[in-house]
């Protein structure tokens, strides 16, 4: 059996009534347990769909449903380990991001322990994605996958329609729950047990049938007048303090810094509302965070302890960042956006590519696991490299190279979402665009790199001034 790897992401969602435009959005960075673990972007036709599939980190092998649908996926690029689909849209516009590494407590592991010959990240997408029509069928198939096969791991997943925004947490080996976000409402989870108050009879919540029953009968609720299932199910620890909880500290202090909470506060909420409108910019903005205007950015003033003391939420193992957007306001045809950036976040863009096409960018899906700087996912690593070394020096660059690239992206959309549906062949058509959208990335890309190498060349130290 493979050797198992853990990564280690964050997840906000987005109702939506939440969303500036009026779109649902769900969004996670992909982090690696270590740097560089090569990502591409695919599609996965029908026909590429196994019928029959078999885990490469797991023993376990499942018959899949017939007729699957096409999705786009940002698996692994590199063999070996398994697929690793992290996250996709598929062709009747359901999004799916898998999966949230979370935590959990000796007392619900000892009721329900985890299972060696289960499921785990590597698969969850690949089998659950291309079967689902819907948010809410999404938890339903996934729920009881886990209930049939048991999982080896703790992971919190999440889904969207045009209407609906839903979380779903494992729980130990062969349980789970999920709660429907509110429209108005908006989530920031990092890798711990989020759910917190949760109402067994309400239409939002779906869980597995026995377990309430699993609660009261094996004593697992702490609390005496709540039902709080990060409670029960979770973990509060000196790690969650310096690990988890930092990172949804910062993300609710940027959308509500009326509010005044602690960094290491083992309660923060997980609904939460903000009077302001949430853009994708605003997602951006928090999954590429480090800290700002804090004593924690490691790129801050703090003292040398402050700037250690908490995981910030950009990070040196970013591999992708995806923003699934499902919008109301267009043709079906092109509602799907899949928006993508590879590679630590604080140096990368987001890009918009349509999700209702049969091929994606040369230089998104051609990964390998040779360095190649004409492939989008080393191209930022190069540059991330590089800024870390001054990012002072660096970072007026690097934010008008975001700015100027979605700014481009975003006027391409517009122009494209006017005539898309008037085109023989949308897909097509769209691929198309796609394709000029990852031009216009690569393009400033290599732009901001000859700018970092101007004004990094003669801060070298390896010079010598001849005064003749």
């Amino acid at each position: 059996m493979t050797k198992r790897i853990k990564g280690s992401c964050t997840t906000i969602l987005v109702g939506k009534k939440a969303s500036i435009d009026g779109s649902t959005m769900i969004a996670r960075n992909e982090d690696g347990a270590g740097p560089l673990n090569p990502q591409k972007f695919v599609v996965i036709k029908p026909e590429d769909q196994p019928k029959h599939y078999k885990s490469v980190l797991s023993p376990v092998e499942i018959d899949l449903p017939e007729n699957p649908l096409r999705y786009t996926s940002t698996p692994d690029a590199t063999d070996g380990r398994g697929i690793w689909a992290g996250a996709g849209i598929n062709s009747d516009n359901v999004a799916m991001t898998a999966t949230e590494t979370i935590t959990s407590n000796s007392r619900i592991l000892g009721v329900d322990p985890l299972v060696a010959d289960g499921i785990g990240e590597e698969d969850i997408t690949t089998i659950t994605l291309p079967y689902i029509h819907s948010a809410r069928e999404g938890v339903k198939r996934l729920g009881a996958l886990l209930e049939k096969y048991g999982t080896y791991e703790m992971n919190a997943m999440a889904f969207s329609d045009k209407d609906e925004v839903w979380y779903f947490e494992s729980i130990a080996g062969h349980h789970w729950a999920a709660i429907r976000i509110p429209d108005d409402a908006y989530v920031i989870a990092p890798n711990r047990f989020n759910i917190d108050q949760y109402d067994f009879d309400s239409e939002d919540t779906l869980f597995a049938s026995d377990l309430p029953e699993l609660i009261e009968k094996n004593h697992l609720n702490p609390d005496p007048d709540q039902v709080n299932l990060r409670h029960i199910f979770g973990s509060a620890t000196i790690k969650d303090t310096r690990y988890n909880n930092p990172r949804a500290w910062y993300g609710q202090k940027y959308f509500n810094p009326e509010i005044d909470q602690s960094p290491i506060d083992q309660d923060l909420p997980f609904i939460c509302r903000t009077s302001k409108k949430i853009s994708v910019e605003d997602m951006k903005f928090v999954l590429s965070s480090h800290y700002q205007n804090t004593p924690y950015d490691p790129y801050g003033t703090g003292t040398e302890d402050e700037k250690k003391q908490f995981r910030p939420i950009g990070i040196n193992r970013n591999q992708e960042l995806h923003i699934l957007q499902i919008r109301s306001d267009v043709p079906a045809e092109i509602a799907g956006v899949h928006w993508l950036a590879f590679g630590p976040n604080t140096f990368n863009a987001p890009v918009p590519f349509y999700a209702n096409v049969n091929d994606t960018p040369d230089a998104y899906r051609k990964t390998t696991g040779e360095c190649d700087p004409t492939a989008m996912y080393w191209l930022t690593n190069v540059l991330a490299l590089m800024g870390d070394n001054n990012f002072g020096l660096y970072e007026d660059q690097e934010n008008l190279f975001e700015e100027n690239t979605v700014a481009d992206c975003r006027h391409l959309q517009m122009e494209t979402d006017k005539v898309a549906t008037q085109q023989t062949d949308v897909s097509k058509y769209l691929e198309s665009v796609n394709n000029q959208m990852s031009d216009v990335a690569m393009a400033y890309a290599n732009k901001l790199l000859g700018q970092m190498l101007a004004l990094g060349e003669p801060q070298m130290k390896l010079q010598f001034t001849l005064n003749d």
